[in-house]
């Protein structure tokens, strides 16, 4: 790839893998504006890696907490940190049962299908202005539990199917439950870490197997992705802070029907 397609993969993974916006719609929409080549599924599970850097980094003091209250658990002390810990791991079963099907039956190059991801970028984007009009905001992590966590994490299965947008279902989900909108998008980052670390293992097994091996290329892509996604966390948790999740509907919108433009004409 050239330096121009790496900076500009990087930029937008990683802006848009945390924003509500679907990342994949944005790396099918990519290629096709700039007349690249596709990247390859290996690029892009690169990027997921710079991604999940980033939430590790921007909160190191929740996976601080969540890892001290695990090891509590191991001795036989159960904490508040370990009690979230234990739904994190419970909530991100679905995702990855989901994924295995997706495997079995063939339907891993989903992410290619420009129709799939066209229609489900507008129809999540219409069931998260729901969410943030009738989600009370009232329950912060403090009040998660075990049934909360899982319907979240049933959510997150969902953006298995590209267009979705795994940050953008999950927030939707936690915003229907009674959520404040920092507290879902918290949670939100949070689950992503086990689903994303199997996601990328898994991955980047299958493509080392079958003799596609990680370039400097893909490299490059998720050291750029990490910065990128770094500003973008920090920009959406102080945005959810002052404003409603509508201009990420409204992006959605704009997005989608480009690409359904794009498709059918």
């Amino acid at each position: 790839m050239s330096i121009e397609q790496i900076i500009v993969l990087a930029v937008v993974q990683g802006i848009t893998e945390f924003l509500p916006i679907s990342s994949s719609g944005h790396l099918i929409l990519v290629p096709q504006i700039m007349h690249w080549q596709d990247q390859g599924i290996v690029v892009d599970v690169m990027t997921h890696l710079g991604t999940l850097l980033a939430v590790l980094i921007y909160f190191w003091r929740d996976v601080w907490r969540l890892i001290v209250g695990a090891l509590n658990l191991l001795r036989g002390r159960v904490t508040d940190d370990g009690r979230l810990a234990i739904y994190i791991v419970l909530a991100t079963i679905p995702a990855v049962a989901f994924g295995v099907f997706l495997k079995k039956f063939g339907y891993t190059d989903l992410e290619r299908n420009v129709a799939i991801v066209a229609w489900n970028t507008i129809l999540y984007g219409i069931l998260m202005m729901i969410a943030d009009m009738v989600g009370p905001q009232e329950r912060t992590i403090a009040n998660m539990t075990l049934g909360s966590a899982l319907i979240i994490g049933v959510a997150q299965a969902l953006a298995l199917i590209p267009g979705t947008s795994r940050s953008g279902v999950t927030m939707t989900a936690g915003r229907f439950l009674g959520f404040t909108r920092p507290d879902s998008a918290r949670f939100s980052f949070l689950l992503a870490i086990p689903a994303t670390a199997g996601a990328i293992v898994f991955t980047v097994g299958d493509a080392v197997a079958s003799g596609e091996g990680v370039t400097m290329d893909a490299v490059y892509c998720a050291a750029l992705t990490f910065v990128a996604g770094i500003l973008a966390i920090a920009f959406l948790m102080n945005l959810v802070r002052r404003v409603s999740f509508l201009p990420f509907v409204l992006y959605r919108m704009v997005l989608g029907g480009f690409l359904l433009v794009m498709l059918y004409t």
